[in-house]
């Protein structure tokens, strides 16, 4: 039986920041896609894996992810891809949030994220403060696993088990959500109930019928 459903957050309860990527990339005569490479090469060495689990602050992080683009031959901001992080929150994953609660059934917030200034953004937005609107949708959950906390990130093994030990539930009893398919295998290996958020009323249906209520 289901207990609790885990969301990531970016790409989930807010839209894709790929969109995002794909302006940047178009707007400075990069190649498509050439962001998600960088992030997709070399997985849990690369720049991303080390701002995620908190080994370099945002500094680190864009001369890391500089020189990495410049390794395949291309010049970027470090900051300025940061900054393309923060997605819009989708309202009706936050009503699902709350049917899903009202239904008796526990929420988690499973993300990877980043400190910036001291502060943990998990909304992917690089600033001290975060935003009022994705801070409120935060505190709908019962509980918060970061990356930037535990020091370790999705897709590692140790990061769903902290997840599970958090909500005090077997994987059995989790239905998880993220819109990356590399995160989404481990959790299924261990025994979670995964869908894959291509978009939000998709996600939903699927969720509803594993739920048995009405989400949309």
């Amino acid at each position: 039986m289901i207990e609790a459903v885990l969301f990531d957050f970016g790409g989930v309860v807010t839209t894709s920041p790929f969109d995002a990527f794909a302006r940047y990339e178009a707007a400075n005569g990069l190649p498509v896609g050439l962001i998600r490479s960088i992030n997709a090469t070399n997985p849990d060495d690369n720049a991303w894996a080390h701002l995620e689990r908190s080994d370099v602050d945002t500094d680190g992080f864009a001369a890391m992810f500089e020189a990495e683009a410049a390794a395949l031959g291309h010049r970027l901001s470090g900051h300025a891809v940061l900054e393309l992080l923060g997605g819009d929150v989708r309202p009706e994953m936050v009503e699902a949030i709350r049917r899903i609660k009202d239904a008796g059934f526990r929420t988690a917030c499973v993300t990877n994220n980043f400190r910036s200034h001291g502060a943990i953004n998990s909304d992917g937005v690089a600033n001290g403060n975060g935003r009022a609107d994705t801070r409120e949708v935060m505190t709908m959950f019962d509980a918060v696993i970061e990356s930037s906390v535990i020091g370790v990130r999705k897709p590692e093994p140790e990061f769903y088990r902290r997840a599970l030990e958090v909500m005090a539930i077997e994987p059995h009893q989790a239905v998880y959500l993220d819109d990356l398919g590399i995160n989404l295998k481990p959790a299924k290996a261990m025994g979670m109930t995964t869908i894959k958020v291509v978009g939000a009323a998709q996600a939903l249906a699927e969720l509803s019928a594993v739920l048995e209520i009405e989400l949309a």
